[in-house]
């Protein structure tokens, strides 16, 4: 299928979750992702935050719970300025606001370097056998993920399997390394 094909359908179908059963499905993302990765290896992490008006996976499970059994990890959280994205530290008294496009964003500046990153949560509409993803659609995480070390683990969440082919992924697109959903957890 086509990213764009993708994009409309997955969206739709993220919208059209019930509450309770996105509640359950990032609870059970959340759960994966802790028995996947050992923290304790790793000194910065960086969540997207969710965008709860298209019923994204509620990072915020994972974040809350890295605070509590991982107080020496720190997390990172992205923030849109022009075309690129930057990363800000996120801590309990960090001040979030909305941008343009309703996404939760740092309103302060303490910047994380991207290359002391060690686990990126990436946030996508869709993904493939091979690791493709479809994200919005304005490459803001492609590029960011070029900024990143080479060796930072890419894990992409999702409440929906694997489409077989994404048809038109292209040499700029960054492949995941894992992907996770409610029921399995896919290394590619």
């Amino acid at each position: 299928m086509l990213k764009r094909e993708l994009r409309k359908t997955c969206l739709a179908g993220m919208r059209s979750l019930p509450t309770d059963e996105r509640r359950q499905a990032s609870d059970r993302i959340a759960e994966r992702f802790f028995a996947q990765f050992d923290l304790r290896n790793f000194g910065v992490v960086h969540v997207f935050l969710p965008i709860d008006s298209n019923n994204e996976i509620d990072t915020r499970l994972i974040i809350d719970r890295i605070r509590i059994e991982f107080p020496l990890v720190k997390i990172a959280v992205p923030r849109v300025r022009g075309n690129e994205l930057e990363t800000l530290r996120f801590d309990v008294d960090s001040v979030l606001k909305l941008s343009d496009w309703n996404v939760p964003e740092p309103a302060g500046d303490a910047f994380v370097d991207p290359w002391l990153i060690g686990i990126v949560i990436v946030p996508l509409l869709a993904f493939d056998q091979r690791g493709h993803r479809v994200g919005y659609g304005k490459g803001f995480y492609d590029r960011f993920l070029k900024t990143c070390r080479q060796d930072s683990l890419k894990v992409g969440v999702s409440f929906f399997p694997p489409v077989e082919n994404i048809d038109d992924a292209n040499e700029n697109d960054v492949r995941l390394d894992f992907c996770l959903t409610p029921f399995n957890s896919y290394k590619f």
